[in-house]
């Protein structure tokens, strides 16, 4: 039986300020070589994977809707309209205020409980797969990708920024 509080909330907020961390290096790095932010933002690896702004977002979409569906509650609606490097820092901080209202009783029923996710109605996953082949891999992802959109534009990025402190 999966303790789905002690595994979601830790690594979604550990993740979140990981990513707040890369962003304000990416933020900085830009500042001090006069480089508009709006460049980085718009970033993308490939032509058809989303930019770096909506890569966050993705981020913070995944981490309160996990919470919500695995409570059944509804997540709060954050419109995308993030359009520098602060406003991202404050929809991060956002999602981890909502996180922090968790309580691990909230979970009680998570594993049994059956998560229709939108784009796939006929095929319904119980918490636990939910949790562990869906959320999880998709913060993983988009985190990751966030990062190499960085690090690919040059900011001095490595494997600790990713993992943040041990």
């Amino acid at each position: 039986m999966l303790d789905h509080h002690a595994i979601l909330l830790p690594t979604a907020t550990r993740m979140l300020a990981n990513l707040a961390a890369i962003l304000a290096k990416g933020d900085s790095w830009a500042q001090q070589r006069g480089i508009d932010p709006a460049v980085l933002l718009a970033s993308r690896l490939a032509p058809d994977m989303y930019p770096l702004v909506k890569q966050v977002q993705i981020v913070s979409d995944t981490c309160k809707g996990a919470a919500a569906r695995l409570t059944g509650q509804s997540a709060p609606a954050f419109a995308d309209v993030e359009q520098s490097f602060a406003e991202l820092q404050q929809r991060l901080q956002r999602t981890q205020d909502y996180l922090a209202g968790f309580a691990a009783a909230d979970f009680a029923d998570a594993g049994a409980r059956q998560i229709v996710l939108p784009w796939l109605p006929e095929q319904p996953l119980t918490g636990d797969a939910f949790l562990l082949h869906f959320a999880l891999p998709n913060l993983y992802f988009h985190t990751s990708t966030a990062y190499a959109i960085l690090r690919h534009n040059g900011v001095p990025l490595g494997k600790p920024d990713y993992l943040g402190a041990l």
